[in-house]
């Protein structure tokens, strides 16, 4: 192994560190929540909101990233966010309340808004675009740990202590990353610094805030009819004047030039609202086994093994498949399949088989596994080095708006079918989740129709079997 070889797979187990970090934070909570409610006085259906806080703050703070990354370095910018992200942690563990466990929230997503787009960004710019695919790949096999180890890491630890420990765990892991990062980490090549347009990104903030405000306000805030009306069309107006306030500035956020390539347009739209769907699982899933049927919490850890195993088993895969195949196929029939898996789950009933149940969770993390796979290797594909920070950040942010958005939906959605079933609990309970799975599951059947536009260029296989594409 000469010594490019040695520093890129040195960067490449550095940046794993934040993916493990950020993944093992995002099962845990999920399978804490009931446990959280319980201690905090709150309802099991309604702690949307932790997750919501955390998704939004990265999802506002994301469109900076490039720019930060750019005026400060991605090395030193790397560790502050971890350093954050730790900090954010501590303070979750310490919080006595619902308003106080939301706040520490998003000073970990302060942290984690920087964390997954500059460790990408340090890869993009640092490995060669032929070897950028399995780069990446071997980048999201220590990432899938975190959900390999964290529902049952967290059930274990609720059942044993307290859910406060499930925040805690990250103190040691993210202290010993960030002395790695400084040990390790080779300084970046000085970049072109663009000035920052404020004027846009506080409109773009202030849009995707209002929108997710509205959609949790339908169920976790409380809010009324007219508020939420006011939140939604004010979002949309903020979008739309952000559009208008991009086309006319020479150095906007997100050039809107980033839209003339196909693979990157297409992609943007298809991570969007396909994951609006499917990013509510990790959500609904460990609430379903917990409230409706009566699992422990390190039962309902146990039982989300399937859906991250199946995940990393299905890496090997994903690069052939696309090879062969096409983006384009393998979008518009995987989303298709990751749609059929989420609604399966509408049929879910307290006897059936365990291995039914296994079969079930394990079938949905692999096709899962393979739509972000293929959605983000086709968004990023066609990048050069002047497109390559903005258009990374842009797809970091619709990810995380997307994760804000589709759980925020499906607490919505969940609370109202909870209110027309009448109770939170037993027979109820279960019809609210079969279904709130079910109009979820159409959601990602629809997106299917947004790859099916992909021009033939653009969703041709790659040209090689290493191709130019980019999985995180």
């Amino acid at each position: 192994m000469n010594a490019d070889d040695r520093q890129l797979r040195i960067l490449l187990w550095l940046v794993a560190v934040g993916f493990f970090m950020q993944t093992l934070d995002a099962t845990i909570v999920n399978t804490a929540l009931p446990a959280m409610a319980a201690s905090l006085g709150e309802s099991p259906l309604r702690m949307q909101s932790v997750i919501v806080a955390y998704s939004l703050t990265m999802a506002m703070l994301i469109p900076a990233s490039g720019w930060v990354a750019d005026r400060f370095g991605t090395r030193r910018v790397y560790v502050g966010a971890i350093l954050t992200f730790v900090a954010g942690s501590v303070l979750c563990a310490a919080a006595h309340s619902l308003g106080a466990l939301v706040a520490a929230r998003i000073v970990q997503g302060l942290g984690g808004a920087l964390l997954l787009p500059v460790g990408r960004l340090a890869v993009l710019r640092g490995c060669p675009r032929e070897r950028l695919l399995p780069a990446m790949s071997f980048i999201a096999i220590p990432g899938l740990i975190g959900p390999l180890v964290g529902p049952t890491l967290g059930g274990w630890l609720v059942e044993i202590a307290s859910w406060h420990w499930i925040f805690l765990i990250n103190v040691p892991v993210g202290v010993l990353g960030a002395l790695a990062v400084l040990r390790f980490m080779p300084a970046p090549a000085p970049v072109p610094l663009r000035r920052f347009d404020l004027a846009g990104y506080l409109l773009l903030a202030f849009g995707m805030v209002a929108l997710s405000l509205a959609l949790d306000g339908l169920s976790g805030l409380g809010l009324r009819q007219a508020a939420v009306l006011v939140l939604m069309i004010s979002g949309l107006a903020s979008l739309a004047a952000y559009w208008l306030h991009a086309l006319r500035r020479p150095d906007p956020l997100f050039p809107p030039a980033l839209f003339r390539i196909g693979a990157l347009r297409v992609g943007l739209l298809g991570n969007l609202f396909s994951r609006l769907g499917s990013s509510c699982m990790p959500f609904l899933v460990p609430l379903l086994l917990q409230v409706a049927m009566g699992y422990s919490p390190a039962q309902a850890g146990m039982m989300m093994l399937p859906v991250a195993v199946a995940s990393m088993s299905m890496k090997r895969a994903t690069t052939p498949l696309i090879t062969h195949f096409g983006y384009r196929r393998v979008l518009v029939a995987n989303t298709a399949l990751v749609g059929l898996a989420m609604a399966s789950f509408a049929l879910a009933a307290p006897g059936q088989p365990l291995l039914l149940r296994i079969a079930q969770l394990a079938a949905f993390g692999a096709v899962n596994s393979l739509q972000f796979t293929a959605m983000n290797t086709l968004t990023l594909k066609d990048l050069d080095e002047d497109t390559a920070s903005s258009g990374n950040s842009l797809l970091s942010m619709v990810q995380m708006l997307a994760m804000g958005l589709g759980v925020a939906a499906a607490g919505a959605v969940l609370a109202a079918f909870t209110a027309f079933f009448g109770g939170e609990g037993g027979e109820p309970a279960l019809n609210a989740f079969r279904a709130t799975f079910g109009c979820m599951a159409l959601v990602t059947l629809a997106s299917a129709g947004i790859f099916w536009q992909l021009a033939p260029q653009d969703g041709a296989p790659p040209a090689g079997p290493q191709g130019r594409d980019v999985e995180a």
